[in-house]
């Protein structure tokens, strides 16, 4: 069977259609060239030249097997620049997890811009997905990379997985722009421990929906829950409506409702962490280029 270097050999000579220049291009002499024509002609069992002294020109065969010999070395060198542009990174698919609540947060939309913008030929695919789905969807290979809004609370996924600190968001104390207390700059959450809260159901944002209740039992109250709705955009709207306060990242402050006031809380562990996550085991290249994404767009080192 006739292999890729002669196919090389066949294409110079019939671009050339002289032996001796052929032999030139490719940096060898000539009777080795001759020889492996003759070879290649033998293996296919077809007479590829006319040729004589003065004289090469390709056969009807030579000539419609120059296509298909062209066709081969161009998708060989297609596949070796695919094989080298994976091993950089360049090339490739991304698994990327997120949760809802990081939809307006500005970590996911400059990361992916970053990323994109210089690994253009690499496929990210987003998921939507709580951050516990994440560490179990990671453990399985499910995913590459998650964005989170907590450390694992299992030991066995903790001690599988790295996970980088990238942002410690401020949480904010929603309520009605009519309310008394909409027009201060900050609020300690002990001062609305009478007042009712819209929130997430635990299901869908454990981490959101604890730091709620530890916030409110370190300020000398368990919070009234009077409605739970599955979208966190949803609690804005619910705000509004009056049904009660909520919560939230500071990022939802890009959800623009006119009768919804945001105020900082001077409580001590009133922040979300954002964090990266993945497994712990030799990155892809493309996942360290993803890395090194987030933590461009972070603003450097992991905290």
């Amino acid at each position: 069977m006739f292999d890729l270097r002669q196919l090389r050999y066949f294409v110079a000579v019939a671009e050339t259609l002289n032996f001796t220049r052929a032999a030139q291009r490719l940096h060898l002499s000539q009777p080795p060239l001759s020889q492996q024509i003759r070879a290649l002609e033998e293996d296919l069992g077809v007479r590829l030249f006319d040729r004589n002294r003065r004289h090469v020109a390709l056969t009807e065969p030579g000539r419609l097997f120059l296509d298909e010999a062209r066709k081969i070395l161009s998708q060989v060198d297609a596949a070796r620049l695919t094989a080298t542009e994976a091993a950089a990174g360049h090339k490739g698919r991304l698994r990327l997890a997120y949760p809802a609540s990081l939809s307006f947060h500005r970590a996911l939309p400059q990361t992916l811009l970053r990323f994109s913008s210089k690994n253009a030929d690499v496929r990210v695919e987003l998921h939507e997905m709580y951050t516990e789905t994440q560490y179990s969807a990671l453990i399985a290979g499910q995913i590459d990379v998650g964005l989170v809004r907590a450390t694992p609370k299992e030991r066995s996924i903790a001690v599988q997985v790295e996970v980088d600190a990238i942002d410690h968001e401020p949480l904010l104390l929603a309520l009605p722009c009519s309310h008394a207390l909409a027009k201060r700059k900050q609020i300690a959450l002990r001062e609305v421990a009478d007042e009712p809260f819209v929130i997430q159901p635990r299901a869908y944002s454990t981490t959101l929906y604890d730091t709620l209740v530890q916030m409110a039992s370190a300020a000398g109250f368990r919070p009234i829950i009077r409605q739970e709705v599955q979208q966190v955009t949803g609690t804005l709207a619910l705000v509004a409506a009056g049904v009660g306060m909520a919560v939230v990242p500071a990022s939802l402050r890009a959800v623009h409702l006119p009768e919804v006031c945001m105020i900082n809380l001077e409580d001590e562990d009133a922040k979300l962490l954002l964090a990266v996550a993945r497994r712990k085991e030799k990155h892809s290249p493309v996942l360290t280029r993803f890395l090194d994404a987030v933590m461009d767009c972070s603003g450097g080192a992991p905290t």
